[in-house]
Parts: structure tokens; C-alpha cells; sequence
């Protein structure tokens, strides 16, 4: 697991530590997050029938940022506690926006006082090698976020930036 850094901007709150994990598979992908904390004072989106749901980033959520080295493009993938699931194309930094074409995306979490854990499992065809971003959103109640990643630009909390992207995948 490679632990995330909280964004400068945001103020610590009831998560002292986020990690993740990303293996490459044949089919895709395999992530899993976790966060460690009080999760009592987090929101956790209950679950839900899994399917295809936008949105997902405006509360506790994940993110995986895959990039073709070399490239521009990207794809995108929102991954929420519920069990919904989002994938998104762009042709370049927030420009081109579309559906991704994904096989399968299968997540599942669980939780107790003190840790949640997201496991997820997805089939969609990824090219590598890739760059990779692996992101987390965590919601407080009354609204306040804090942003996680292994990786910021300077400024405000953008995951679509490219120097989100620090992981190098290969199969």
C-alpha cells in the first residue's frame, strides 16, 4: 500500500491516513484504498444497487487516473463506498469528456470504527505502459472535503492534472 498525502489546503480532520494499491491485471485492474480514522465522523455513502452513477467525487469517493505514457489521453474511474461506479474518457486535461467503455467494474467495502477499506475490481481494456493516479475525496458532515492523492500540482486540489499521475504501470 502507498500512503496519500492530504492536500495543503485542508485541514486535518477525523482521517490521519489514507493508503492505496493498484495492481495491473489481464482484464485491468485491481485497487484497493483505506482510509484510518475516526470513520464515524466521515460521510460514507450507504450502499446501493452497483451501477453507473455520476457525481460520485461530490462526497466520499475514490479515483484512479489511467494514462497511456506518452499520450494525452486519459481515463477515469470514480469508485464510491455505495458500490456505484463511474468511467470516464478525455482527450486531454478536462477536454473531451465521454462514457469509458468498461467490461465490468465490481467494488466492495467494508468498514468498522476505525478503518474503511474499498476493494474494486475492473475489467476494461487499459493501456500500458501508464501513468497512474490513485485519489481520495473524503467528505465531513456540514460539507468540508479533504483531498488525497500520491501527488499534487501546485494550487488547488486538481486531480486531473498530469503530475497526479505517479505511479508507472506495466504488465
Amino acid at each position: 500500500m502507498q500512503p496519500l498525502m492530504l492536500h495543503r489546503t485542508c485541514e486535518a480532520g477525523p482521517i490521519r491516513a489514507v493508503t492505496a494499491a493498484l495492481t495491473a491485471t489481464r482484464q485491468g485492474c485491481e485497487a484497493t484504498f483505506r482510509l484510518e480514522g475516526d470513520i464515524a465522523r466521515i460521510i460514507v455513502p450507504p450502499a446501493a444497487a452497483p451501477e453507473r452513477m455520476n457525481n460520485l467525487w461530490q462526497t466520499t469517493c475514490f479515483e484512479i487516473f489511467w494514462q497511456p505514457l506518452g499520450d494525452t489521453w486519459y481515463r477515469e474511474f470514480n469508485l464510491s463506498p455505495s458500490g456505484c461506479w463511474a468511467a470516464y474518457d478525455f482527450d486531454a486535461f478536462r477536454e473531451g469528456m465521454r462514457d469509458a467503455p468498461v467490461e465490468a467494474i465490481a467494488v466492495a467495502c467494508s468498514h468498522d470504527a476505525a478503518s474503511l477499506v474499498l476493494k474494486a475490481s475492473i475489467a476494461a481494456d487499459l493501456p500500458d505502459p501508464a501513468q497512474v493516479a490513485l485519489n481520495a475525496i473524503v467528505e465531513h458532515p456540514g460539507g468540508a472535503k479533504q483531498y488525497w492523492a500520491l501527488a499534487f500540482p501546485p494550487g488547488k486540489p486538481e486531480f486531473h492534472s498530469e503530475s497526479c499521475r505517479q505511479l508507472i504501470v506495466e504488465r
